[in-house]
């Protein structure tokens, strides 16, 4: 299956609507559990560290019929939430979902709960989900099981649990800060993306959360990744709230040796915005759930670039020792920079990643990707390291995700926005939005004006206050000549000391 085809599905899917949300029992019980069984979490680690000895085998499909119904019919079997894990607990404060098979899930995962030294099996139940007859026409037999599941919590108020996280789909999963909407998605491992061989996706394939207890505000998620290239265990400790942050461990066991291989992935879609609204005829002055790659890198520096929607593949390497953090970002906030009533665009959380110890030599990555339906993700970022992972060791790594708003994890007066535009006459104008700052000088002729292009001809650029932001405007115009491709670099400086994020674009023909 190709990429695009796999993301429609799977990102299409990957919050399927829930067919009750009141917090009243129905009259059949919640989702049940088998019998326990001893367990450790460091039995995962084995697992992992065992299953990367053999040679990899892909699970047992649902049956095909299961897999040939209709996205209208997948999008039917909705999860009564009346019937959670722990629905009937009122100290819990956590409620589990669970999502059906079929479509473009065929392959189930396996969901255990860990209450203390023992690990039970979710229960395969097709009655938890809307019965509309479809079931009555499915065949039923052990190759069942769920593809994903839904975590909800007292968020708002006392009563009403609202989801925070879903995992569903080969190693995705997604996120919200309390009060966002869903956007972008992380996953467990990146394999030889955008390469002209394929693009490799593991899969999650068993579950283990641990149960709460009252008071709990941290929820713990375990995981076994498994591909033809790796396998892996992963540890999840989820913070709900806002932002809502992540702490991963992964523990990762390659079967071969993997030269490209993505850790933190992030995906996302960019289809326009003002630097590239010339090309869509569309009511909305933007499209996206990310605007810019943010990058801290190890010396500090603090990274914009603004995503684009390219005619051709483009990958962009920003090459680093110890990258501080970096992130798909959503900077557009307001309603009015996309006036989209049911996507809420404006709405949709950014993604950092910090990484919990130094990572080396490597390069944050970017990956773009033609597109032009919305439907599609077509950004994908990930840490790319400098040395294969080889097979047969053991490889950890940690890192932080943080859900929610862009708040303080760059330096300097942030880029809000950036517009590109045929000039008057000849050549084309980019307009670079800064936010106000307090080091912003009255007099702006103070500043000092850094813009640098690899190719063609630049402007010296001039800078005036933007009346609705409150913050500098750098507009400079450039003539391509013969250039089908030049990267540019623009930042604001007052006495030789950076004021601004340093802008980064790859403008295109």
């Amino acid at each position: 299956m190709i990429r695009r085809e796999f993301l429609a599905g799977v990102m299409a899917l990957a919050a399927s609507p829930a067919l009750a949300t009141d917090a009243s029992l129905s009259d059949q019980p919640p989702l049940q559990l088998g019998k326990p069984e001893p367990f450790s979490p460091d039995q995962i680690i084995a697992m992992a560290r065992q299953l990367a000895k053999r040679p990899y085998q892909e699970r047992p499909a649902i049956p095909q019929a299961w897999q040939n119904i209709s996205y209208d019919q997948y999008r039917n079997f909705r999860f009564d939430t009346r019937r959670a894990l722990w629905a009937d607990d009122p100290q819990s404060p956590l409620r589990l979902d669970v999502f059906a098979p079929g479509l473009y899930f065929p392959r189930p995962i396996s969901v255990h709960v860990i209450e203390g030294e023992v690990a039970r099996p979710l229960l395969f139940d097709p009655t938890v989900f809307n019965q509309t007859g479809v079931f009555n026409d499915l065949p039923m037999d052990d190759t069942l099981g769920y593809s994903g599941l839904r975590l909800r919590s007292e968020l708002r108020r006392p009563g009403q649990f609202s989801e925070f996280a879903v995992f569903q789909g080969a190693s995705y999963f997604r996120a919200i800060g309390t009060g966002d909407t869903y956007g972008l998605s992380a996953r467990g491992l990146a394999i030889d993306t955008a390469e002209p061989t394929g693009e490799e996706f593991p899969d999650f394939t068993h579950f283990w959360l641990e149960q709460p207890v009252m008071g709990d505000t941290r929820h713990v998620v375990h995981a076994l990744l498994d591909s033809p290239s790796c396998t892996g265990a992963y540890r999840f400790v989820i913070r709900p709230g806002q932002p809502l942050t992540m702490e991963v461990e992964a523990t990762l066991f390659p079967r071969q040796d993997m030269p490209h291989v993505g850790i933190a992935p992030l995906t996302s879609m960019f289809q326009f915005d003002e630097t590239n609204r010339d090309r869509f005829s569309d009511f909305r002055p933007a499209v996206h759930d990310s605007d810019g790659l943010l990058i801290r890198n190890g010396a500090g520096e603090t990274l914009w670039r603004p995503l684009a929607n390219p005619k051709h593949l483009q990958i962009s390497a920003f090459v680093d020792t110890n990258p501080k953090g970096f992130g798909l970002m959503q900077r557009a906030r307001k309603f009015s920079d996309f006036a989209d009533l049911e996507a809420l665009y404006h709405n949709r959380p950014s993604l950092w990643v910090e990484p919990g110890e130094g990572w080396g030599r490597g390069a944050v990555t970017l990956v773009e990707i033609p597109t032009d339906r919305e439907i599609y993700d077509n950004i994908v970022a990930y840490w790319r390291p400098d040395q294969p992972l080889t097979a047969g060791q053991e490889h950890k790594l940690s890192y932080n995700l943080t859900w929610g708003a862009d708040n303080g994890f760059g330096r300097g007066m942030r880029v809000l926005n950036t517009r590109i535009g045929d000039a008057f006459e000849t050549g084309i104008i980019i307009a670079i939005d800064f936010e106000p700052g307090p080091d912003l000088p009255e007099d702006l002729d103070d500043l000092t004006k850094v813009i640098r292009s690899s190719a063609g001809k630049t402007s010296p650029g001039v800078v005036q206050i933007n009346p609705e932001t409150g913050g500098p405007r750098l507009v400079f115009k450039f003539e391509p000549e013969d250039a089908t491709l030049i990267e540019f670099r623009a930042e604001l400086r007052l006495d030789d000391r950076l004021l601004t994020e340093t802008w980064l674009y790859r403008w295109t023909a």
